[in-house]
């Protein structure tokens, strides 16, 4: 009785510190400051010199992305999976979300302080100067576009993957790991747009349904898991 006790209060964790990471990063972007197009870059950079809180911004973002993967591999120990083919499933979701959290922290590292100082530099600098700040700022800017594609690839995967697995246990309603593997999917799309033509008009579409999937299974996973009952069903951990 302890075991599932103990795997109830990692649920709970794992829930808590999804919802918690998706409510933080959300906060975050409603203080990150744009432009109409962020393709265009000379709007962009004006924008970005002109906050006073850019980095700020992206450290909150950070920290909002390390409480999601930190709930993701949360999920993998609260699902405590022996068959084979769906333990593996489970560890190389986890490995995923890792490596996602890692490349995201030099993400932002690029996106909240690199591009930041290049965009006050070039929009600091006397005019013959300009095209060659910019130039930098742009050479940024293209450095973020490889590096958040590749972060959406991994956190996609491991979205996927632990929804498979979350829909395998049958400790919650298999709806909220077909919604996690939606939400891995429109990650995945995102990040072959991203890499393919930056953060265009393309990529509305799977950022609306990634966001939507997300807000929608990270609430109902929470509640699931506060109203998670004692007795664990059967053929569980098999």
């Amino acid at each position: 009785m302890d075991g599932i006790q103990d795997r109830r209060k990692t649920w709970r964790l794992a829930s808590s510190l999804l919802l918690a990471g998706v409510a933080v990063s959300v906060l975050a972007g409603v203080f990150h400051a744009e432009s109409h197009d962020a393709n265009d870059h000379i709007a962009s950079f004006t924008a970005y010199a002109n906050s006073g809180i850019w980095t700020g911004v992206h450290l909150g973002q950070f920290v909002g992305m390390a409480l999601v993967c930190a709930g993701l591999v949360s999920v993998w120990a609260a699902a405590d999976v022996q068959r084979h083919a769906l333990a593996w499933t489970a560890r190389f979701g986890a490995l995923s979300a890792a490596a996602a959290l890692a490349l995201y922290a030099a993400l932002q590292a690029v996106d909240g302080v690199a591009l930041k100082q290049a965009a006050d530099a070039w929009v600091a600098a006397p005019e013959p100067e300009k095209a060659a700040r910019f130039a930098t700022a742009e050479g940024i800017r293209w450095l973020e576009w490889g590096m958040r594609s590749y972060q959406n690839f991994l956190l996609g995967t491991a979205l996927m993957l632990l929804g498979v697995v979350v829909a395998a246990v049958h400790r919650v309603a298999r709806l909220i790991g077909y919604l996690m593997a939606l939400s891995g999917l429109a990650y995945l799309a995102q990040g072959w747009i991203i890499g393919a033509s930056g953060f265009s008009a393309a990529n509305s579409l799977p950022t609306l349904v990634g966001i939507v999937a997300i807000a929608v299974w990270t609430v109902w996973l929470f509640v699931s898991a506060l109203r998670m009952k004692e007795k664990t069903p059967a053929g569980h951990l098999t």
